[in-house]
């Protein structure tokens, strides 16, 4: 991007910030003060500005809300021990956005302008990253179609908006998980690999079955024969069978995981022997049934690390070893969770200091 980013700041008359226990919230559903907008049109972003949190206005022909021309990212924000805000690997955010973009026909939001918005929004806002241990402000960039026509077809006109989230917890408790065997969340030459905002409409429908059978999530199959594991709920998903970390190679139907690539990164480092390839359910299942399925869990933003307690397939429930026996999975995230607040140093150059 050649052209000089001149964002405009139009900051709140009073921030919110008082009025925020940040002790008691809820994931999502507490906002901060500014959000970075830009707008393409004419071939190029343009109309740079930091603008209050506020409702958007939408022509009721708008073209996202018809055909679902629109992309996200997540990543987050930490509060370091010396009190500095890092952000975490921003960078590949930036990256994977362009990936999804050119799927869902959007175009490109440049780096220098993600990461020129990302800085000065949170360099306004970072008093809402929260301070505790195991708390931090998501940020959700996103870009969707502006175009007031009723047809089909790329649109001309794009928004592209950065806003925060102070949230805690994802998951409070490990989860359970059934096999899907019917519905499919991606199909090869679909866009599974691309964050796009129709993907996660169409897992909601069998999570909500699953979750009347008391189960928290599903674990995704590929959509020709279902007997191979893809992903679990909104995430990546491993396996410590025998020792070896598992996990089925990204791929068209297959998200390329920040925080998937993150932990195989350290895993490799620590020795462990890491599989990446065609991950079969029936292996799963017997490796469960012989007692050397060590670990299960899930890698993704939200939850960094969200573990698996028993996992359910064609009627039957799989018990998980007690979650703090798993070595793996618990040394990872206390190492990743080290980096991201700052109690280690970052010798991979995942940290963004604001």
């Amino acid at each position: 991007m050649n052209e000089t980013i001149d964002i405009k700041i139009n900051k709140v008359k009073e921030s919110r910030i008082k009025s925020i226990d940040f002790n008691n919230i809820v994931f999502g559903t507490v906002y901060s003060d500014h959000m970075f907008v830009a707008d393409y049109y004419d071939g190029k972003w343009q109309n740079f500005s930091i603008e209050p949190y506020a409702p958007l206005s939408l022509s009721p022909g708008n073209a996202v809300l018809h055909y679902g021309q629109s992309i996200f990212e997540g990543l987050k924000a930490y509060k370091a021990a010396d009190g500095s805000v890092q952000v975490f690997r921003p960078e590949a955010n930036a990256e994977r956005l362009n990936t999804s973009a050119e799927r869902m026909c959007i175009p490109e939001v440049p780096q220098e302008l993600f990461m020129t918005g990302l800085k000065e929004l949170l360099s306004i806002d970072k008093g809402w990253v929260p301070k505790s241990k195991g708390a931090s402000l998501y940020i959700r960039p996103y870009v969707f179609a502006m175009d007031e026509y009723i047809g089909i077809r790329p649109s001309n006109t794009y928004k592209f908006i950065i806003f925060t989230c102070p949230v805690g917890a994802y998951y409070s408790e490990p989860v359970n998980v059934k096999i899907e065997t019917h519905f499919t969340r991606a199909t090869p030459g679909g866009t599974g690999f691309a964050k796009a905002a129709g993907n996660y409409a169409g897992s909601l429908y069998p999570a909500k079955l699953a979750q009347k059978e008391g189960y928290h999530q599903l674990i995704w199959t590929d959509a020709l024969t279902h007997e191979y594991i893809e992903e679990s709920g909104t995430m990546n998903v491993m396996f410590i069978v025998d020792g070896k970390l598992i996990t089925a190679q990204a791929g068209d139907t297959i998200l390329n995981g920040i925080t998937r690539n993150s932990v195989l990164t350290l895993a490799r480092e620590w020795g462990i022997e890491v599989v990446e390839g065609p991950v079969a359910v029936k292996d799963i299942v017997k490796a469960a049934e012989e007692g050397r399925l060590e670990e299960a869990f899930g890698t993704g933003t939200a939850a960094t690390i969200a573990q698996i307690q028993k996992i359910g397939y064609n009627g039957t429930d799989y018990e998980l070893p007690p979650v703090e026996q798993r070595e793996f999975s618990n040394k990872v995230l206390e190492k990743l969770d080290a980096i991201k607040y700052g109690e280690e140093p970052d010798n991979h150059g995942w940290i963004l200091k604001i």
